[in-house]
């Protein structure tokens, strides 16, 4: 009976370990920015967190699909937890039965844990709730993390953090 529970437990153990994706940041070698600059590589699909002194954190991201990447440099002018989300107009005009505003929290809302908003208004560096589209050419252009990763990255920027994304 006892082997029979702890059979199980294990079972039950690996089974929810496998449906939580790991933190995908790691501390690296960079140079070439400012300490405190995000870096994005979408060419990598890797944004980077530029510590200073030769280091960065690195971590896996989703960047824009063909024809919706973007390069260019800006800043973090907004800080959302559970951010509610409306599509964007090239989002509804692909689908259009999408709803024009998905609350925050909830399963179908894309942002996920967390979003920076980027200074334009257009883009964002954001959490997802679907973890198997993290390292893939998957957005309209904004920059997708794992959720643990933009909660992360999260209390280690600020507002005017700079963002420079490079193809």
């Amino acid at each position: 009976m006892r082997l029979r529970f702890a059979l199980a437990m294990a079972v039950a153990a690996a089974s929810a370990a496998a449906t939580l994706p790991a933190a995908a940041r790691e501390a690296v070698s960079f140079k070439g920015y400012s300490s405190g600059t995000i870096v994005i590589k979408t060419g990598e699909r890797r944004l980077y967190l530029v510590l200073g002194d030769g280091h960065a954190l690195r971590y896996v991201v989703g960047v824009g699909r063909a024809g919706k990447q973007w390069a260019g440099s800006s800043f973090i002018d907004g800080m959302r937890l559970k951010p509610a989300w409306s599509p964007p107009d090239d989002v509804r005009r692909d689908k259009p039965s999408m709803p024009s505003v998905i609350p925050g929290g909830t399963p179908g809302n894309p942002m996920g844990a967390a979003a920076l908003t980027l200074s334009g208004g257009q883009y964002a560096i954001h959490g997802t709730n679907a973890p198997g589209s993290v390292g893939g050419f998957v957005s309209y252009g904004c920059i997708r993390m794992y959720n643990a990763d933009i909660l992360d990255l999260y209390q280690r920027v600020h507002f005017g953090t700079p963002v420079t994304v490079t193809r």
